[in-house]
């Protein structure tokens, strides 16, 4: 087979535009790592997935992940994203108002809520764990928090099967003005191998509770524009230090809108310590990929 559906959408979007663009290829069957790596370079997205059938009866598909270099483990708007596509194309249907996804992060349950333009979608994230804590002076970390002004919570590093350093900033006005600092944090997403920098601050927003930006230090210098991962190490930190906004372990942050996006991400900490991610997805381009 040479030609198999693909579909684009934009995840963590109430609109087109407004959040993370992934490609996911459907029928991905006969393609091998070579074929999958070179159609996500060729995308030039964040992540390209590819969508298998089964190999199980407790899972409702498999899944690859692409970034344009490697294969990922994990990442959450991938997750989300290929989950409706999934939905859409008639491939799964929820059981018990869940999906299970089988990809290398093991078999991850995907929450189903509601139908249509207003359906959310959220994955339970792997287990988040501090690495360690840290100061702003800290030499790994001096240049590339300089200029921010820190927040309560001292910086920390995360590992949610990628690892992230976390710094919360005193405002949200001040989060939104930082120019990053591209060489330093380059330097500590190799020192430490980590991702990069998640700086957050709490908002007075009516919509959101947090504003994140998520810059990315270890794959080229990026601001993420919506990054469901990272934001569900971040709820586990504020889990772990008794600090999560909003009410009964729910929550909204905003990222993007520095970018040029407006992204909505819904973070969930249950009763039992796990983070759910989520958020509404918009499809943007269907039909079919030919590659030979």
């Amino acid at each position: 087979m040479t030609s198999r559906r693909f579909v684009q959408v934009d995840v963590f979007a109430d609109r087109p535009g407004a959040g993370n663009p992934l490609a996911v290829v459907l029928d991905a069957e006969g393609l091998n790592d070579a074929a999958m790596q070179a159609i996500a370079r060729w995308t030039r997205l964040p992540e390209t997935t590819f969508v298998f059938p089964p190999d199980s009866d407790d899972a409702s598909y498999r899944i690859r992940m692409f970034s344009p270099r490697r294969e990922v483990p994990f990442a959450g708007h991938p997750s989300v994203g290929t989950a409706h596509v999934v939905l859409e194309s008639g491939i799964a249907a929820p059981r018990d108002g869940h999906l299970i996804q089988d990809g290398i992060a093991g078999k991850l349950p995907l929450e189903v809520v509601g139908d249509g333009d207003t359906r959310t979608i959220a994955v339970r994230t792997p287990r988040a764990s501090v690495v360690e804590t840290a100061t702003a002076d800290d030499p790994r970390l001096r240049e590339a928090l300089a200029g921010m002004p820190l927040g309560a919570l001292p910086p920390v590093l995360m590992d949610g099967g990628r690892r992230w350093w976390l710094a919360e900033l005193a405002s949200e006005a001040q989060l939104r003005a930082v120019s990053p600092d591209w060489a330093a944090i380059g330097a500590l997403a190799e020192a430490t191998g980590s991702m990069g920098l998640c700086a957050f601050a709490r908002s007075d927003d009516p919509v959101h509770h947090l504003a994140v930006r998520a810059f990315v230090g270890a794959t080229g210098h990026f601001e993420d524009a919506a990054s469901g991962a990272a934001n569900a190490t971040l709820a586990a930190w504020l889990a772990d230090r008794d600090v999560l906004p909003g009410q009964d372990g729910r929550y909204r942050i905003s990222q993007g809108r520095e970018v040029g996006h407006d992204a909505i991400i819904e973070l969930h900490v249950d009763g039992n310590g796990d983070v759910w991610s989520g958020g509404r997805v918009q499809t943007v381009v269907r039909g079919t990929i030919d590659w030979r």
